[in-house]
């Protein structure tokens, strides 16, 4: 109950904060400070409510339905820490809890710079508003009691000392299939025990617990950075409309370069462990699924880079006068940005995606699927008409004269195909909506194209001058680069037995990409070190694609019945189940495997284990990481039986049946998605510098 009174109050402070903020743009005096202590204060109740929900989780407080739903007495503690952020409520909190936090450090950037705070902070507040709204009792409360609706409790989950109880008989049922009993826990049963003086903590012992799948070290990371990224989105957004508040399109670039680049870096590193995360845990051998959770912070993030660039143009061409080129794409982008986050957000969150993704959520109820609605459309409307309305005064101070030949269009164009990757992923993600479904080879085959021509367009925007480049110049540069990625991907075409045109296309766009940028980081680090981050962050990339083209084209995979004690060769290696074992003092246990290349040795041990949650059988995949590739072994079931198919105590044969695979260059995608953040944090950094000044 406190904590939903914590969070309505920090409601009203929010609301306040916008009006005050508000009036304080509009010219009103001593309403400033108003702004800020409504924020503010919204933040310390934010903080207190998220420090009241973990120490309820911590705590194993089951009278609380978010407790109960996903965490139980048997999770280690950064795992238990972890299920703040499991379920709906929870993640929305997540997110408003780091947007608010977020906002502080706003709050002060913009404080420092002329009029920028009250509009900045005004179109911030409102985000958190509507964040606050979706955590309240009207909707997704993280701190709904137990008995606010009615919920079956397995009879595990339920003190044995309380179940003779005489009124507890009118709440107990027994499903007709599987013959469990289950207590009924509402309103009715909380009275009868709160009459005899019981409390919900002492007739709840445990919890229903986590989803198997989120029993990962990853879990306790990945939400959080996402999240992150999710509420850095929203600056951008509110940098924008503060520009367009004011009428005024040029310190906006200046200002809110540093945040674009740093969500960007954060979102980035956040997709990326999410896709780690997926290979390490679900078996099938892959990192990206196209599911579209995975795509719903693809898409703001492919926009969010496509926005870095025309930026940059922006802000080079100020320096001849006016607001610079591009001032109605960056606009449209920044606010793109967030508007594709909440979409995405919608698109996950509202059930309409419910029979086509395996992540996403079930239907929430009408209430929040328009309130969703209106969320997204507030922001749209808001964002969009104010373009609409100062369209003509854009129109009036944009010059459009533009050389083919130069850097400034080169960087256009990239980012018109990053949009272009956004929209194919957006069409493709929000498909089901209209009843037709699309697989992955929709964004396979969309996508290969596309990153030939960034990589190119990579390469080709550094060896172009700003604003024209001779022909003859341009060739003079590209002579060396050309060369160097012709002979390297002649090399991965004979050495790396690859044959499929498109895949050598984008090998050399990615070798070229990797050949400009080492050359001109090589040339400036001992310059100017702090303009090496836009060079590092496209070294990333490149290698990012090259493990993408190793890993994802020309993996090797084969099913192997292990019998134990038994070599058996496949994919050049021989292969001995050796026995299992119990692990971790649980019903786990990892399946025992020896490899020999050679007179190399290795062993590798993927688990299995009838999880408590569904009753399902679990399987965990082991990894075993070379530099040039990971041989992953995915189990899939184990057998002891006389080799008759029936099973038997007398000698039993014991079989092991994985999937074993081989990911050649695969760790070129986690490091290229490394060197890329590296590469972002240190723009940022550069960026952070220049602003101050």
């Amino acid at each position: 109950m406190i904590g939903s009174i914590i969070l309505t109050i920090a409601l009203a402070c929010s609301i306040f904060s916008v009006i005050m903020y508000y009036l304080s743009f509009k010219g009103y005096k001593n309403t400033l400070n108003y702004g800020r202590i409504g924020y503010h204060s919204m933040v310390l109740l934010v903080l207190t409510a998220s420090f009241i929900l973990e120490y309820l989780i911590l705590t194993h407080n089951y009278g609380f339905k978010y407790v109960y739903d996903y965490s139980s007495n048997d999770l280690a503690k950064g795992i238990l820490a972890a299920t703040f952020w499991a379920g709906q409520e929870g993640s929305f909190m997540l997110w408003l809890l780091l947007s608010s936090i977020v906002g502080l450090v706003l709050q002060n950037y913009s404080s420092k710079r002329g009029d920028l705070e009250p509009r900045v902070m005004a179109v911030f507040s409102l985000a958190t508003t509507f964040l606050l709204i979706m955590v309240s009792p009207l909707f997704k409360n993280p701190f709904a009691s137990i008995w606010s609706e009615p919920i079956f409790l397995s009879l595990k989950d339920v003190n044995p000392s309380f179940m003779s109880l005489p009124f507890l008989q009118s709440f107990r049922f027994t499903d007709a299939q599987s013959g469990q009993i289950f207590i009924k826990m509402n309103s009715e049963l909380f009275a009868s025990l709160s009459s005899v003086g019981i409390s919900l903590k002492e007739f709840i012992i445990n919890g229903k617990g986590l989803n198997p799948q989120l029993l990962n070290f990853w879990m306790q990371i990945h939400p959080p950075i996402l999240f992150t990224g999710f509420a850095m989105a929203t600056v951008p957004f509110a940098f924008a409309m503060a520009a367009l508040m004011k009428n005024d399109y040029k310190e906006w670039v200046k200002q809110s370069f540093p945040w674009v680049l740093a969500g960007a870096g954060i979102l980035g590193l956040g997709i990326m462990m999410g896709g780690y995360w997926a290979y390490e845990m679900l078996g099938w051998g892959g990192y990206w699924a196209w599911d579209p959770v995975e795509n719903s912070s693809l898409i703001p993030w492919l926009v969010g880079v496509a926005s870095i660039h025309t930026l940059l143009v922006q802000r080079k061409s100020q320096a001849v006068g006016g607001i610079g080129k591009f001032a109605k794409t960056n606009l449209i982008l920044c606010l793109l940005t967030y508007i594709l986050v909440l979409y995405s957000t919608f698109l996950t969150r509202s059930g309409v995606l419910g029979d086509a993704s395996v992540h996403s959520f079930v239907d929430p109820g009408m209430l929040i699927y328009l309130f969703l609605i209106i969320f997204i459309g507030t922001f749209l409307v808001m964002g969009f008409g104010m373009v609409m309305y100062r369209w003509k005064n854009l129109s009036e101070k944009i010059a459009s004269d533009e050389a083919v030949l130069s850097r400034d269009l080169a960087l256009f164009t990239s980012a018109i195909v990053l949009s272009a990757s956004a929209l194919i992923v957006l069409v493709g993600t929000s498909a089901p909506i209209f009843g037709k479904a699309v697989d992955t080879f929709f964004y396979s085959e969309m996508h290969i194209p596309l990153a030939i021509i960034i990589g190119l367009l990579n390469g080709l925007s550094l060896l172009l001058q700003w604003n024209m480049t001779k022909g003859k110049d341009l060739l003079k540069s590209s002579i060396i680069p050309l060369s160097i990625s012709l002979v390297a991907t002649l090399l991965i075409v004979i050495l790396g037995g690859v044959n499929d045109i498109m895949m050598m296309l984008l090998a050399f766009s990615a070798v070229f990409t990797l050949a400009v940028n080492i050359d001109i980081a090589f040339r400036i680090i001992r310059a100017n070190f702090s303009m090496i981050g836009a060079y590092v962050a496209h070294i990333g990339i490149a290698l990012f694609i090259l493990g993408v083209i190793g890993s994802a084209g020309y993996s090797k995979q084969v099913e192997v019945n292990l019998e134990k004690n038994v070599p058996v060769t496949a994919l050049g290696y021989e292969m001995v189940f050796t026995g299992y074992s119990p692990i971790e003092n649980t019903n786990k246990y990892q399946f025992n495997i020896s490899l020999k290349k050679d007179d190399k040795s290795f062993k590798v041990a993927p688990i299995m284990y009838i999880s408590d949650y569904n009753n399902g059988l679990m399987r965990e995949p082991a990894i075993l990481s070379m530099f040039t590739k990971d041989i992953y072994v995915s189990p899939l079931g184990y057998e002891e039986s006389d080799g008759s198919g029936l099973t038997t105590v007398n000698k039993p044969k014991e079989v092991l049946t994985i999937t074993a695979s081989i990911k050649p260059f695969i760790n070129f995608v986690w490091t290229g998605v490394l060197i890329m953040v590296i590469g972002f944090v240190i723009s940022v950094i550069r960026r952070l510098k220049e602003s101050l000044k």
